[in-house]
C-alpha cells in the first residue's frame, strides 16, 4: 500500500518554509499532496488558483507532488484521497499549541489518519504568509522570504489593490 500525506494550508503566499517541509515531507511519503485550502470568509491576496501555479512552478522538482485544492472539512478531503497522514509545519512553541489542538481534533474525527509535524529549518522559522503580506503591502521587500515563482504573482496583487 502506496503512503500519501496531505500538507494542507492557505499558502497564501507559498513562502520558503513552506518550500522546506513540502520537500522534506515529499522524501517520506510515497505521494505527498499540497492541498490549497478555501475559506471563503477570508479575503486572500492570491487566488486559489494562483496560489496552485505558484506552489505548481516553485515544486517541480519534486516528483510524487500533487498539488490540490479543497474546501470544508480536511477529514473529509483526506478520506476521500485515502490520506494516512497530515503534514504541519512548526516553526515555534506558538504554533505547537494551535497544531496540538487542530491535530487533537482531527484525530478525534478520523481516528486513522496520523498528524506528522516537522520542523522548519532554523533560517525559515521566522517567515509567515501573514509576515509576507504584511511586508509586501508595506513597500519592505519581500523576495527573499519566498520562491521566485510567488514575486509575480504577489507584485500583481500588490498593483491590484
Amino acid at each position: 500500500m502506496r503512503s500519501v500525506a496531505v500538507y494542507p494550508g492557505s499558502f497564501d503566499p507559498l513562502t520558503l518554509g513552506h518550500i522546506d517541509v513540502i520537500e522534506r515531507a515529499s522524501k517520506l511519503f510515497d505521494r505527498i499532496i499540497v492541498a490549497v485550502g478555501v475559506n471563503s470568509a477570508k479575503v486572500p491576496l492570491l487566488t486559489a488558483e494562483q496560489r496552485m501555479e505558484v506552489i505548481t512552478a516553485s515544486c517541480q522538482h519534486i516528483p510524487n507532488l500533487k498539488v490540490d485544492r479543497f474546501t470544508g472539512l480536511l477529514m473529509d478531503y483526506a478520506k476521500a484521497q485515502n490520506v494516512r497522514a497530515v503534514i504541519r509545519g512548526l516553526r515555534a512553541t506558538a504554533d505547537f499549541e494551535y497544531e496540538f489542538q487542530t491535530a487533537t481534533v482531527n484525530r478525534k474525527l478520523s481516528d486513522g489518519l496520523e498528524t506528522i509535524f516537522l520542523m522548519t529549518k532554523w533560517e525559515h522559522s521566522f517567515i509567515s504568509s501573514s509576515v509576507v503580506k504584511e511586508l509586501a503591502t508595506l513597500g519592505g521587500d519581500f523576495r527573499s522570504l519566498v520562491p521566485e515563482a510567488a514575486i509575480p504573482y504577489i507584485e500583481q496583487a500588490l498593483r491590484s489593490h
